[in-house]
């Protein structure tokens, strides 16, 4: 027999976005209920500090919205509403101070995730937040109420508002597994296709390459791709290459691939040199030693970076030892490096697309839903990495928390 239980509101995922809509319509004095299909709160949060719990960015917000490119209009007022000083503002009440690290980012100061989440559990419970684990959502009945499954079997929920906050598609193990797409398709959503963000590409590295270098890092590098160029590090992978320089430009490299099936990336492996420098350096007389060891001495190149060398001149169906100082010169600082593929959306950081803006009300309610909220990832934006991902998540959160409390006044 299927149970059935009620609730003011009903908020479906455990993440950021849901957990901070539940403690705003928690403090407006409604009954909130946050189910999860996860056997706890807050993974993909955890997964998120692992290296450093990035909260948000201390840029002007001008130019911090502008991270959000073409959605920035769409999420201004959520993320002016809640800033990134009222985001450090609320993790302060938490217990947990933050700061600004050298890169502008900014960390609390106990630096992991877990922290702040024992913390902000702790608070949700005192205000009356109760938690529904392992309850896997699957959609409405024909009343309109919600349906779960759970280990003790179907559980049928009827609420007064409900928030989904489902998260994209990106580790899916940690819960957001993009399921939820089907489901409000049929409802006449519409939903831009969940692709991955901030991710990594395939590359056809030679097996020598590929097994000497695989899961180095390149340091100090320049990337770019068209107008766009990124200072950072990238990774080595044994099917390609991912890391913070790669996620900067992933937007623009995702859409190349898939439209055109590949795109070339450039590294500058020394930036920081002139190409006249580097001429003149490189027509410098290297004696007995190997190119290699030349390269390494003169310029400071890493094994790898000698070996991205050798990659992309063998590619173009040359050897380094025979390019003149000029023009081993100008490869250096312009590797190409030839994408042909995205790393699959599981391992991405976070994904693109998901419900259009349009089917939203400025309360963050689906317009062909009423009393149906929706916040975080599951909505079509995307961002890059340095706290931005997490700020817009915690706004749209907040925001739809506001539009329930607005949706229960009598």
């Amino acid at each position: 027999m299927t149970e059935v239980s009620t609730t003011d509101v009903a908020v479906i995922g455990a993440g950021p976005a849901g957990l901070l809509a539940a403690e705003v319509i928690a403090k407006g004095g409604a009954r909130v209920t946050v189910y999860d299909a996860m056997p706890s709160a807050g993974r993909k949060l955890l997964m998120a500090g692992r290296g450093g719990l990035n909260l948000t960015h201390s840029e002007a917000l001008p130019a911090f919205l502008a991270r959000y490119g073409a959605a920035a209009p769409k999420l201004a007022a959520a993320i002016e509403a809640f800033d990134p000083m009222a985001l450090r503002t609320w993790a302060e009440r938490l217990g947990q101070p933050t700061f600004v690290g050298s890169s502008g980012r900014v960390f609390p100061q106990a630096f992991k995730a877990s922290p702040m989440l024992r913390a902000w559990l702790r608070r949700l419970g005192d205000s009356g937040v109760q938690l529904a684990l392992r309850h896997y959502w699957t959609g409405w009945d024909g009343e309109g109420r919600l349906l779960f499954e759970t280990p003790d079997g179907p559980r049928t929920v009827e609420a007064r508002a409900t928030v989904l906050a489902l998260g994209g598609a990106s580790w899916p193990r940690l819960g957001s597994d993009g399921a939820w797409v089907e489901t409000l398709a049929a409802k006449r959503i519409a939903i831009a296709p969940l692709r991955p963000a901030n991710c990594g590409f395939t590359v056809a590295w030679s097996e020598i390459f590929r097994d000497r270098f695989e899961g180095q890092p390149l340091k100090g590098v320049a990337l770019s791709f068209g107008p766009k160029v990124v200072r950072g590090e990238a990774m080595i992978t044994r099917s390609g290459i991912e890391g913070g320089g790669i996620y900067a430009l992933s937007a623009g490299l995702r859409e190349a691939v898939m439209a055109e099936g590949e795109a070339t990336l450039q590294v500058a492996l020394r930036p920081e040199i002139q190409v006249a420098e580097l001429v003149a350096k490189l027509a410098l007389p290297r004696g007995k030693q190997s190119l290699s060891t030349f390269l390494r001495k003169a310029l400071h190149l890493s094994p790898l970076a000698i070996g991205l060398l050798q990659e992309a001149a063998i590619a173009d169906g040359a050897s380094l030892a025979t390019l003149s100082p000029a023009s081993l010169a100008g490869l250096i600082n312009a590797v190409p490096v030839k994408l042909n593929g995205v790393a699959p959306i599981a391992r991405a950081i976070s994904s693109a697309g998901g419900i259009a803006f349009d089917e939203l009300d400025e309360a963050f309610m689906l317009r062909r839903m009423p009393g149906v909220f929706a916040a975080g990832e599951m909505l079509d934006w995307e961002a890059p990495t340095g706290g931005y991902l997490l700020q817009a998540s915690f706004a749209t959160g907040a925001a739809a928390g506001r539009g329930v409390l607005k949706w229960l006044e009598p």
